[in-house]
């Protein structure tokens, strides 16, 4: 696998990475290998703002970047000839509005079967409850990349609980700051930072739902 892709997002080069993303897909890549070097990309990014190298400016940038791959690599993700009849709630807390890592789980979800609901970003906490009374949706997908968002989750959780839907619902929650401590804090049932990870466990708690 060459480095030219993670190269030029590591640079912030639009130009570059969008030109280099067509040309991929052309010579038949398939979006999750192009998403995984998107992956190490960003990493680098986030490592040079770390070692402020880069600014806030810079990581709004990168985050446009993969905005603009992720609308190019759609069309190309693989369809379901079936669903497999779980129903999946997904949304980015109230408080944030990052969507690139949610978009790109839903993206893989739907393409291995999965009937999911994408809520957006910025989404209270009252709006998850009320859309999976809505949809009968047995698995809660939420993204938190904020910290300070972290006690929306928790939210969610409560009013879950206090709406007689716990032993109903499983929930994942995923983001930057996501642990296993803030799993803990939260009372999600899992967490997942790693997008095709995360795929493979929804999977995983759709088996044990059948």
């Amino acid at each position: 696998m060459t480095n030219d892709l993670v190269d030029a997002i590591a640079n912030l080069d639009e130009e570059t990475t969008l030109a280099l993303v067509k040309q991929k897909i052309k010579l038949g890549e398939t979006p999750l290998d192009i998403i995984e070097q998107c992956k190490r990309g960003v990493e680098i990014v986030g490592q040079r703002y770390s070692e402020e190298t880069y600014f806030l400016s810079d990581l709004i940038m990168s985050e446009e970047i993969i905005r603009r791959i992720m609308e190019i690599l759609e069309p190309y993700f693989p369809e379901s000839a079936n669903e497999n009849g779980i129903r999946v709630l997904m949304g980015t807390i109230e408080g944030d509005i990052h969507d690139i890592g949610k978009n790109i789980v839903i993206n893989l979800l739907k393409s291995v079967g999965f009937r999911v609901y994408d809520l957006g970003v910025d989404v209270p906490p009252e709006d998850f409850i009320n859309k999976a009374i809505e949809t009968g949706a047995t698995l809660l997908g939420i993204s938190v990349l904020l910290t300070f968002s972290i006690n929306s989750v928790k939210k969610v959780i409560k009013l879950i609980e206090e709406a007689g839907l716990r032993d109903k619902v499983t929930i994942v929650i995923g983001g930057y700051p996501v642990n296993e401590r803030i799993r803990e804090y939260t009372g999600a049932d899992y967490f997942e930072t790693d997008a095709v990870k995360a795929v493979k466990l929804f999977k995983r708690i759709a088996a044990k739902e059948k």
